[in-house]
């Protein structure tokens, strides 16, 4: 988990379950007039958030960020922390499950910057990764409310701008319903695996880093780095998430760092094992 989950959530939310399941305008129970969401359509986005300033750590930060979704020609375009995920699979409108398969790309930058602890900054800074791969997920809808979605997913993504050179897995299962016309709630458990590179990139503190730092020498080691779960509300301004338009959102999440990430002096004795996150921001759908 890292701190820019918020936003991929938050607009993940905002558009895609309602578009393939928008509520009904008509009260016959006929089909469902027609909304922003059944062409081509962009959502653009901006929020804030509030999280730790590297994995493990104890000290908190602001960041902006910019994010961007939409389908364009059948393919459907998902957020992702710092990132993107392409589907090639459109559902259809009446689909009671769908599926989602393509690429995966985004850019970690962990330690390459803002870190507020004097200790860990003697480590000095780490290179971004950029990490590519594919995405495969499964959707089923209207399991209790009829407008509901629950989806279950996965990425797998390799470093290939030489940073960290391992690989990660991320696993996750999210909840989707309005609770009116304007407002929607998700509700995500994610978790991350990543392999003995990404572990020893990140997490370990070799033999000159701990005199440079006055931190014990430590081999980090890959598995289960680590699982949370996390909260969206998103509100639509004019009272109608199908429409389009300007909306809002607020979220919250909370992830513990398991196994090596959690032992490694960085987050056992600098830093902090339970990692908080809080965010906001604007959204506008056309």
């Amino acid at each position: 988990m890292g701190r820019h989950i918020f936003r991929a959530a938050a607009l993940a939310a905002l558009a895609f379950p309602l578009a393939a399941h928008a509520q009904s305008d008509r009260e016959d129970g006929g089909p469902p007039a027609e909304t922003v969401f059944d062409g081509d359509f962009l959502t653009v986005g901006i929020g804030a958030g509030y999280a730790p300033s590297y994995e493990g750590s104890d000290d908190y930060v602001f960041f902006p960020q910019p994010v961007i979704q939409g389908s364009l020609a059948g393919i459907a375009i998902t957020p992702r922390p710092g990132g993107a995920a392409l589907d090639f699979i459109p559902d259809g409108k009446d689909a009671k499950v769908g599926f989602s398969l393509g690429p995966v790309a985004r850019l970690r930058a962990n330690r390459d910057s803002n870190i507020k602890d004097r200790v860990v900054r003697r480590l000095g800074k780490l290179d971004k990764a950029v990490e590519v791969g594919v995405n495969a997920g499964v959707t089923v809808y209207d399991l209790v409310t009829g407008y509901d979605s629950l989806t279950v997913s996965s990425d797998v993504k390799w470093d290939v701008a030489g940073a960290h050179k391992g690989m990660t897995i991320s696993p996750t299962v999210s909840y989707f319903t309005p609770v009116s016309r304007g407002a929607a709630i998700n509700l995500s458990v994610g978790a991350e695996h990543v392999d003995d590179d990404y572990a020893d990139y990140y997490f370990s503190v070799s033999p000159a880093g701990s005199v440079a730092s006055g931190l014990p020498a430590f081999q980090a080691d890959g598995g289960w780095k680590s699982i949370g779960t996390f909260l969206l509300v998103a509100v639509d301004f004019d009272g109608d998430l199908a429409n389009g338009g300007l909306a809002g959102f607020v979220t919250g999440g909370y992830s513990r760092l398991l196994g090596d990430a959690k032992r490694t002096p960085l987050t056992s004795i600098r830093g902090d094992a339970d990692q908080w996150l809080a965010g906001a921001g604007l959204a506008i759908t056309f």
